[in-house]
């Protein structure tokens, strides 16, 4: 008698969680795992980055690529771990409002980051071998901030002088 009441409710159990599922989805309820990279929103706008006196770590992306997502996590990250040092920007390359950009930086595949220094009127590619392995992402980051701490003395010197 157990078994058939446990077997029942395990049915019953079943049943439910399908018809749950089956109504989320034939009402379009999005489950929270993102579908493409504009769903997450990492970073601050273009326009705003280049007003600050950080540099710039720009993800030119596109909402089709399997990589671009893939990607989107570990940009999360570094956002969170460089936030004081860098602004971190998304840019959709589809995005009309991005072509000039786009166009200057001659974009071959996505996703594509840049490391975008106003200030030096700089742009560095960040080879894209790398943007799976999160050390030498960093690596690459901490260099550039290396190389922009020794200009910035670069520069205090010859304003003393």
């Amino acid at each position: 008698m157990k078994k058939k009441i446990f077997i029942t409710l395990g049915i019953l159990i079943v049943c439910m969680m399908t018809a749950v599922v089956s109504l989320a989805v034939t009402n379009n309820i999005q489950v929270s795992q993102k579908k493409v990279p504009s769903d997450y929103h990492v970073g601050i706008p273009y326009e705003e980055a280049l007003k600050a006196d950080k540099p710039i770590i720009g993800l030119f992306y596109v909402d089709w690529c399997g990589y671009c997502l893939r990607f989107m996590p570990k940009f999360a990250t570094l956002s969170k771990l460089y936030k004081d040092d860098y602004n971190f920007v998304m840019l959709n390359a589809e995005d009309p409002t991005n072509q000039k950009l786009v166009e200057d930086v001659a974009l071959s595949g996505f996703p594509t980051m840049y490391i975008i220094d106003p200030k030096y009127d700089n742009r560095l590619l960040l080879n894209n071998a790398i943007y799976l392995d999160m050390k030498k992402i960093r690596k690459e980051l901490d260099r550039y901030l290396s190389i922009r701490e020794r200009l910035d003395d670069c520069q205090q010197c010859s304003a003393d002088k």
